[in-house]
């Protein structure tokens, strides 16, 4: 865990910046010794980021089986797929004319 008196972050911006690209963690910055803000990596954010909504996905998903929705079955997933990549692949040959 990199812990950093606040002053860092303006007396040493580009020294920050590196270690959070570096570890990919984010660094914890203090005020007259309390914790007060959280710094970090535009890319570490970006991935926690998707990975928690995954994970929110994964747990509304979850909570619909143990409650007994039903799901669609593979051939409807196959369809839907099918007919999404077909969207991308017709606005992808759209953008080109």
């Amino acid at each position: 865990m990199n812990i950093k008196p606040s002053a860092s972050i303006r007396n040493n911006y580009n020294e920050i910046s590196n270690l959070c690209k570096i570890t990919g963690e984010p660094i914890y910055l203090t005020k007259n010794g309390e914790g007060d803000l959280v710094v970090m990596d535009i890319v570490a954010f970006s991935r926690r980021e998707t990975m928690l909504k995954l994970r929110e996905n994964l747990i509304l998903a979850e909570e619909d089986r143990i409650a007994g929705k039903v799901g669609n079955t593979i051939p409807q997933l196959d369809t839907m797929l099918k007919n999404v990549i077909s969207e991308v692949n017709n606005g992808q040959k759209n953008q080109r004319i």
